[in-house]
Parts: C-alpha cells; sequence; structure tokens
C-alpha cells in the first residue's frame, strides 16, 4: 500500500529534507524533538540507499524517515517519558522492541519525540520540556499525549511516527493537528521497552499522513501481512453511534462530521443512526470504581523506588496520589468488570462491525486557555471522552482527517476486538471517499 522512497527520492535526500524543516525554528523542532539522532540517521539514511542501489532493500519501510516517542527505550539513552523525575535513570541497555523492528526493516529513526508526562493527558503541554504548538496554529495544542509524533509528521520532520495510546494519545493528536493516528487492539504490537502508563490499556501504534503508511508501520510492528488492500465503502454498511458521545460537539466539528457522512453515503456507503449508550452505562460503572491509568502509574513508579512526587506536575501528582491510595479490591473488581464490557461490546458490534463518530469533540484550544488548572482537567476529559471507549472495550479505532473550514476535524471508525487488519482496509476506502 506504500510507496517505497526509491520512487521519489533517495533516502538521505529525505533526511536532509526533514533535518533542514527540524532546524526551522517556526516548526519549533527544539521543543518537537527531545533527542535528535542526525549523525546516526545519516548513517542509517546512506546504508538504505546503498542497499536499495543493489537492489536488496529489507522491505517498504526501508529508507523512510521514523521518528519515535520518548517513551521508547533507544540503547545509550536514558528514557525520560516527558517527566524530570525520571532524569536519573540509567541509560537504556538495548532499542525498545519496537524500535529494534524498525531498525532491522531499514527504518531510518530521526529522533526522539515530546510527549505529555508519562503520557498521562491529551492535552499535549509539558512544564518540564516545553509546549510546542499545533502544526496547524503555533498558539494551540497538538494534542497529546503523542504531541510531538503528531507534529513531526504534519510538519514534514518525519515520515511516519511511533507513538502510544493508552486513551486517545494517537488518535487525540492526530485529529487535532490533521494527521492519521491509528490505535491498534491490545498486544497486536510489542510494547516492550516502551514506558508504561497502564500496562492494562497502553497500546503502540503510528501516526501518519495516509492511512497506507500507517498500515504499513503496523504491519512491520505486527510481524505479520501487510493490511488489506483499500475497500471500497459503496455497499458498506456503519452505525453511528448518536447520543452521548455527541453530547456538546463544537458547531465547527458537527459540521466537518456530518459533511463526512454526506460525503461517504454519496460515495455508496450505508449510514446507520443507533446508540452504545447502554455500553456507555456500563462503562460509567467501571469509572465509578476507579481509573486504571492511575493506580498502574502510582504502582509503576513505586516499583521504580520513587515515593517523592514533589519533581511532578501538580496536574499530574494529584491524579497519581489518588491512585495510589485506591483498594486492591477495586482494582480487582475493575479488571473484571472491564472483562464484561469487552465482551458485551463484542456482542453489540456483531451486527454492525464498524462505528464512526466525531475523533473528539472539539477543536485544537489556546494553549493559554489550558494553563490554569480547572481549564486544564476540563479540556483533557472532553478530549479523552470518545477515544477512551476504544481503549477501555478493547477495539481497533482510527482516526482520518476530514474537509474542514479552519482547524483539523478528526472522524474516528471503530471496529471490532482484533479485526485490525480489516479496519485498515476499511480505513482506506474511507480516506478516498473522503477525498473525493
Amino acid at each position: 500500500m506504500s510507496v517505497p522512497p526509491a520512487a521519489h527520492a533517495s533516502a538521505s535526500d529525505q533526511l536532509e529534507a526533514a533535518l533542514v524543516r527540524i532546524a526551522d525554528p517556526q516548526r519549533q523542532g527544539a521543543l518537537v524533538f527531545t533527542e535528535l539522532y542526525a549523525d546516526e540517521a545519516r548513517a542509517a539514511a546512506a546504508a538504505s540507499d546503498r542497499r536499495l542501489a543493489a537492489g536488496r532493500a529489507l522491505g517498504p519501510l526501508d529508507g523512510r524517515i521514523v521518528s519515535v516517542k520518548s517513551l521508547f527505550d533507544v540503547a545509550g539513552d536514558t528514557t525520560m517519558a516527558g517527566s524530570a523525575i525520571l532524569r536519573g535513570r540509567s541509560p537504556a541497555g538495548r532499542d525498545a522492541r519496537a524500535v529494534a523492528r524498525l531498525r532491522a526493516a531499514g527504518a531510518v529513526i530521526v529522533g526522539r519525540t515530546h510527549m505529555t508526562e508519562f503520557a498521562f493527558s491529551a492535552v499535549g503541554i509539558n512544564p518540564h520540556c516545553g509546549n510546542p504548538g499545533n502544526p496547524r496554529d503555533r498558539s494551540r495544542v497538538p494534542g497529546g499525549s503523542s504531541s510531538g509524533a503528531a507534529i513531526s509528521v504534519v510538519d514534514g520532520m518525519a515520515e511516519i511516527a511511533l507513538g502510544s495510546d493508552t486513551g486517545g494519545s494517537l488518535r487525540i493528536p492526530a485529529a487535532l493537528s490533521g494527521a492519521v493516528g491509528f490505535k491498534p487492539s491490545t498486544g497486536r504490537l510489542p510494547a516492550e521497552g516502551a514506558f508504561p502508563l497502564s500496562p492494562t490499556l497502553d497500546v503502540i501504534g503510528p501516526i501518519a499522513s495516509t492511512v497506507a503508511d500507517a498500515a504499513l508501520l503496523d504491519a512491520v510492528l505486527s510481524d505479520g501481512d501487510p493490511a488489506p488492500a483499500s475497500f471500497p465503502v459503496a455497499g458498506q454498511s456503519f452505525l453511528v453511534p448518536r447520543g452521548r458521545l455527541f453530547d456538546g460537539v463544537e458547531p465547527a466539528v458537527a459540521t466537518a462530521f456530518e459533511a463526512a457522512l454526506d460525503r461517504l453515503r454519496a460515495a455508496g456507503a450505508h449510514i446507520v443512526d443507533g446508540s452504545i449508550d447502554a455500553e456507555l452505562d456500563a462503562l460509567a460503572e467501571l469509572d465509578r470504581i476507579g481509573v486504571f491509568t492511575a493506580i498502574e502509574l502510582a504502582a509503576t513508579l513505586a516499583d521504580l523506588g520513587i515515593t517523592a512526587l514533589d519533581g511532578i506536575d501538580p496536574k499530574t501528582r494529584a491524579r497519581i496520589e489518588a491512585g495510589g491510595k485506591a483498594p486492591a479490591a477495586d482494582y480487582v473488581r475493575m479488571q473484571r468488570r472491564r472483562a464484561d464490557l469487552i465482551r458485551r461490546m463484542d456482542d453489540r458490534l456483531t451486527r454492525h462491525p464498524v462505528l464512526l463518530l466525531p475523533t473528539v469533540p472539539l477543536t485544537a484550544p489556546a494553549i493559554a486557555e489550558v494553563l490554569e488548572d480547572a481549564s486544564f482537567h476540563r479540556v483533557n476529559m472532553a478530549l479523552l471522552r470518545n477515544t477512551r471507549v476504544a481503549n477501555l472495550f478493547d477495539l481497533p479505532a482510527i482516526s482520518l482527517p476530514v474537509p474542514a473550514e479552519g482547524l483539523p476535524v478528526g472522524l474516528t471508525a471503530m471496529g471490532r476486538r482484533g479485526g485490525d487488519r480489516s479496519l485498515l482496509g476499511i480505513a482506506a476506502g474511507l480516506e478516498a471517499a473522503l477525498k473525493g
């Protein structure tokens, strides 16, 4: 599905163009990248060019420029996961498993990218690492937690980005910045060597400019077959879950989303209005018990011997402290409730296997708007509301940019658990129809 770099430019030329963009102060590359591997990337790009010239390419990812979120281990560097409190950790002894697979496939890793602290925020700001602006409007947030990943792709600093998603961290910045973000089913891609926010909910995945490139990275990391070719939308049926996931949607988002549905109808898709509010009621019952991210991050920090949380952003610290006080019995109850949620949603999707909804209910807010605690938490919860459904119910989900006036708007397609390859093929068809 992806065009190899040899078809249009050498890997070295592609890399040099990316490095020029990273060095451009207007693109804020110094904030977007926490580490830049220019020399290593040049060597990798030159090696790729030699392989392609000799007809020995390692595959379709060979020579592609890839950025890596700062929670993935890179041998010889300390993994800070966006937090100053982890600066004293020992450097990683080896690459994260996903990073090693990228290198083995010939990817040119240009650097590690900005993220929110511990990946524990959807907004995209970080008091320890600075606040890079949205590539469509630098005064606005890029979304998180894979903030730098999305910016690197949209601003041409990388062709594909490797990020992670616990409640929307791939899809939220993709939607707010105008990219494609794919969240796979749990366990599809290797998370070994990625700093965990919530081992229960964490997945890793791509942000890219196209579904084809997202599917390419997914195929390489899953060590499986490539995603199927694009499935035309004509004759396919999609469920739009009207109800609480549409409450409070900004007019600009609603207009762009409904116009996107009209394009899909014109391409022959069957759009069916329905509801998953019964399943969301069951999710609300789980939420009343506790929050996986807060509980599991508190446990991870305790395992690292970090008991003093003074160096953590107060917005994040309060949630970690609350999670650390959760009773063990509540955590067990949460795991059991989530297993039931997964079964219920899988049964629900036997009738309509793909849901369509706005990725997030708002366009990117101004950075100045979210610096105050109350506004930050309000925006953070709003951004997570729709995307976290896929994590809690363990559904593959992909956010696609839709035509919109002004700031970017994302449309999400969610599929059945384990149906990742099928969803990627459907997403390619959706992408083609949305582009007209």
